[in-house]
């Protein structure tokens, strides 16, 4: 397991090959639909919130009140990333994020993106919700929470040791593609086999 601590400097994250695993620490944001269509529109980001060297994460948390005022994460479980696909090449280049969290993989503007700007895309394990979010330490901030309501708002979260494996790279290699690739090769052998006779 490879250690990923901040800063998320362009040489840590062009160091890393598909099929790495990583403990993730530091800043992630939380954007899903709304976030990513608001950004990619020409939308501002937030006074105070800087994503170059960021990570974004595709995931609408469960969080609720603290008994300190503040709040907790119960359940933060990954996006499908496709649905973002139209937005995040654009958003990858305005604003030099490092890394972006999902499950499912993305496609082939997201993957020239992080080639050419040197960004990553980390598979985080779907139906483990509430595992993911123990790795969550705490909640900084939140934002369009208003505008946008809480599974669609941006969440500011500090991780440690956040579980993911790299499957698309910043040397323009994706797992995704190489697993439907081989699949595709598998199923045409499999039919030009000959019929078994009875």
């Amino acid at each position: 397991m490879i250690a990923l601590n901040r800063p998320f400097t362009e040489e840590k994250i062009r160091a890393l090959k598909v099929g790495d695993e990583v403990a993730l620490t530091g800043v992630v944001f939380t954007a899903r639909d709304a976030v990513h269509g608001y950004l990619h529109d020409g939308g501002a980001l937030p006074p105070g919130v800087d994503l170059r060297d960021g990570i974004l994460y595709h995931c609408g948390p469960v969080v609720l009140p603290d008994e300190r005022g503040g709040w907790k994460v119960t359940a933060a479980g990954p996006t499908t990333s496709i649905r973002e696909e139209p937005y995040q090449g654009a958003i990858i280049r305005r604003f030099g994020v490092r890394g972006v969290i999902g499950k499912g993989g993305m496609g082939e503007r997201t993957l020239a993106a992080c080639q050419a700007g040197g960004c990553v895309y980390l598979h985080a394990v779907g139906g483990a919700a509430q595992v993911l979010a123990e790795a969550i330490v705490a909640v900084r901030n939140v934002y369009f929470l208003k505008e946008f309501g809480s599974p669609e708002a941006m969440w500011e979260l500090e991780v440690r040791d956040f579980p993911v494996v790299v499957t698309m790279d910043a040397h323009g290699r994706s797992l995704h593609q190489e697993v439907l690739a081989a699949s595709r090769t598998a199923l045409a052998e499999r039919l030009k086999e000959p019929a078994h006779s009875a």
